[in-house]
Parts: C-alpha cells; structure tokens; sequence
C-alpha cells in the first residue's frame, strides 16, 4: 500500500464501517466507509495515516482462487484511488461477482466513485410511522 494508507485487520474494524451506515455499490465494488472520531484521528496522525483500508471477498464471488484474485484486483485499484479519497476515513472495499471479469479502467471508475459518494450516510429506506401505528395509540402497534 502506498504511503498515507495503512490497512484494517482486525474483525471489529470491519463491523464497525458495516455499522456507520456510509455505504456505496457499484458494478465492481462496495464500498463502506467510517470516519474516524477525535482520539482514533490523534492516534493515526502521528503516523501520518490519511486512511485505513481493508478488503474482504464473500463465497458468492466464487472458489478461494477468485476470491483472492478479486481481492488482488480491488488492491491494485485502491493503490490508484485512495490518495485522492477523503482523509480520515476506514473503507472496506468489498468485491462483488463481477468485480473479477471488470476491466480495469471500470473497475478504478466504479472504486473512484464509491469513494467519492461513500463517506456521505445514505438516507435511511424505512417508511416514516403513521400516528395510527405509533405504540399506545388505538389500533396501532403495541
């Protein structure tokens, strides 16, 4: 990795950006992104980290061959891409199927995209409540 980029490795790292809710897809990548808080920033600043990064390939993506190759893929992308992400931020850049057969030049749009739009939280799917299905009011939920 280059230099400014230092890597996530433990498991509770990888939680931690699932559950920030900064989340990106694209054709080639996920990205999941976590800002850091006030004394991660002071820790990774005296050793003058600009991000953290960690890769990760499901069985979906196919045999432990693909997997690492797609790994490999998304490594050699993020050596191209992380410089000009936002600082400050753990990304988990998790490989999807078509992330292997991607060319290359997608592969880093897709990644430079995701980073891009990544570190803003996405608005949240769920339906407001209605006051009719709020708990304690007639007929709603309990």
């Amino acid at each position: 990795m280059k230099a400014g980029v230092d890597g996530l490795k433990r498991r509770g790292e990888f939680l931690a950006a699932a559950r920030s809710g900064m989340k990106w897809a694209t054709a080639g990548v996920v990205v999941q992104a976590r800002p850091w808080t006030a004394p991660e920033s002071q820790a990774h600043g005296a050793r003058r980290v600009a991000v953290r990064v960690g890769f990760t390939a499901s069985r979906k993506v196919g045999n432990s061959v693909a997997r690492n190759r797609a790994r490999r893929r998304l490594r050699a992308a993020a050596d191209a891409c992380l410089p000009d992400a936002p600082p400050g931020h753990d990304y988990v850049l998790i490989a999807r199927v078509a992330t292997i057969d991607r060319p290359y030049d997608r592969l880093l749009a897709d990644l430079a995209e995701a980073l891009r739009k990544a570190p803003r939280p996405r608005p949240s799917r769920s339906k407001p409540r209605s006051p009719a299905m709020a708990p304690g009011a007639p007929g709603g939920g309990a």
